[in-house]
């Protein structure tokens, strides 16, 4: 894809990734839930030289870096690592990352505890990590976050095109979940009256909102036509409850490039039809389905989550 025109405004895009999201380290974490933390510092010594291969998110991350080359400096995506390794044991993801090209200048190794804290320091809009609990903590404090779902071969992953795509559930991940509570507790019946009389009230904001909004930022850099991101909103709800999503997003401000009303069908092969580098959902039950087809993140927030 050639450079493309830009305006004259800068926009900025910080995705912190576990190592765990990036690289496959199965079998390393294998030894450290069976043999403990000293067998695991040992056998990421032993094996510093051998080059990790790719994780669940590294196509994403691999297009996510590659908009760099493409905005002229008028908008910029980094990512930083974090990891709950020492700096020690860290030299194999270092000498990977330098292995697969990845233009990856900051990370934080924290010896064991949580890295979340560190994700809000260096100012990320979206935290990934394979650790549920990291997450929980980084969604309780505001941040987009979702946990990188096992189960994609990764060996053969590379998205449908050059384009980076990505994708959302609406309720409790886009927007809150006060719509999903009213499904939850009074049913589907309730639910579509609730939206139809609710129809012209913009949803308040769920926690990929402001991820959402900087998405939207860098793609008003580009012509719509020759945008190198696309964005789908992929959700259970169907007619009439539509009309509410439109008109929030409307209200927003915010462009969305392809929106589908399901009306409760499984979603996994309109993911795949889509070509989502990745797809962000709130119940377990989607993004199961969902992570044998496309690399999912399950966003462990509202109602269905307890």
């Amino acid at each position: 894809m050639s450079q493309l025109p830009v305006s004259s405004h800068q926009s900025r895009l910080v995705v912190a990734i576990s190592s765990r999201a990036l690289f496959d380290l199965d079998q390393s974490h294998r030894i450290f839930e069976e043999q403990g933390i000293d067998a695991y510092c040992q056998y990421q010594i032993e094996h510093e030289d051998e080059i990790l291969g790719p994780g669940i998110a590294f196509s994403l991350v691999k297009k996510l870096l590659g908009l760099n080359a493409l905005l002229e400096n008028r908008a910029h995506v980094e990512i930083v690592l974090l990891s709950r390794n020492s700096a020690d044991t860290g030299l194999r993801v270092f000498n990977s990352l330098h292995h697969h090209k990845l233009d990856i200048t900051r990370a934080a190794f924290t010896g064991g505890e949580s890295p979340f804290d560190y994700a809000r320091a260096l100012g990320a809009h979206l935290f990934l990590s394979a650790n549920a609990e990291d997450v929980r903590q980084a969604l309780d404090s505001g941040m987009a976050a979702a946990t990188i779902m096992p189960g994609l071969d990764t060996s053969s992953f590379e998205g449908k095109d050059e384009l980076l795509r990505i994708a959302f559930d609406g309720d409790a991940v886009i927007f809150s979940d006060e719509a999903e509570r009213v499904y939850q507790e009074q049913g589907l019946e309730a639910f579509e009256a609730s939206e139809r009389a609710s129809a012209k009230t913009p949803l308040p904001g769920g926690p990929f909102k402001q991820f959402l909004s900087v998405l939207h930022q860098i793609q008003t850099i580009m012509p719509s036509d020759a945008s190198p991101i696309r964005t789908a909103l992929i959700t259970a709800r169907g007619v009439p409850a539509h009309e509410r999503v439109i008109r929030t997003l409307r209200s927003w401000d915010i462009r969305i490039d392809e929106a589908l009303f399901l009306g409760g069908m499984d979603k996994s092969a309109f993911l795949t039809a889509f070509g989502a580098d990745i797809f962000f959902d709130d119940q377990p039950v989607h993004c199961h389905a969902a992570s044998r087809h496309v690399p999912t993140g399950h966003v462990p927030q509202g109602v269905t989550n307890g």
